[in-house]
């Protein structure tokens, strides 16, 4: 049987691929360290700032991550089948937050995993440490505008989520729910 030789593109790929096949099991090795995770993003993230503030530039880098990250938060709050858009199409399949009491439980499934949104909050905020030291990235805007706008926009973007999660009755987070032990789930069965 004859060999095929190796080319340039089949040791480019195959080294490709062996570099993909470590990071996604890096990656996935911590997936389980929710803490750690988000504290290592959270340093990322007061890094840049400081980087920001030091530095006195690079703001429009710094409110494009916000505008983005807001954007990932909103998403990560969202459940995956909207009700509001489930009420205005009844054809739609798939699972449903209840609205009223007496309705069947359906779990909360975000639009926004968790996992994902760390993920992309990570490598957003990487790329702008990155871009950070890059003088053509420093575009001269007046900084105070920024600010309000982006607080301005976070203000009235939760205030509208907060009101959506009141009208249809869901919580994203496990805060204040009730949580069952194996000694309760027995005892049911």
């Amino acid at each position: 049987m004859e060999e095929i030789p190796e080319t340039k593109d089949n040791v480019f790929t195959r080294y490709k691929h062996d570099i993909d096949t470590r990071w996604k099991t890096s990656i996935d090795r911590l997936t389980p360290f929710t803490t750690y995770r988000w504290i290592f993003t959270g340093s990322l993230l007061v890094l840049f700032l400081l980087r920001i503030i030091i530095a006195q530039g690079w703001y429009i880098i710094c409110y494009a991550l916000g505008i983005y990250l807001l954007n990932m938060f909103l998403a990560f709050l969202t459940p995956k089948f909207d009700p509001s858009i489930e009420e205005e199409e009844e054809d739609e399949e798939g699972p449903t937050l209840p609205t009223s009491s007496n309705e069947e439980f359906k779990p909360f499934i975000r639009r926004l995993p968790e996992f994902k949104f760390w993920y992309s909050a990570t490598k957003a905020t990487v790329l702008s440490l990155f871009c950070s030291f890059f003088t053509i990235f420093d575009i001269p805007v007046y900084w105070p505008i920024l600010l309000v706008y982006f607080c301005l926009l976070f203000a009235l973007t939760m205030r509208r989520q907060i009101q959506h999660m009141i009208k249809y009755r869901y919580v994203p987070f496990d805060v204040g729910k009730k949580k069952y032990s194996r000694q309760e789930s027995a005892a049911s069965e």
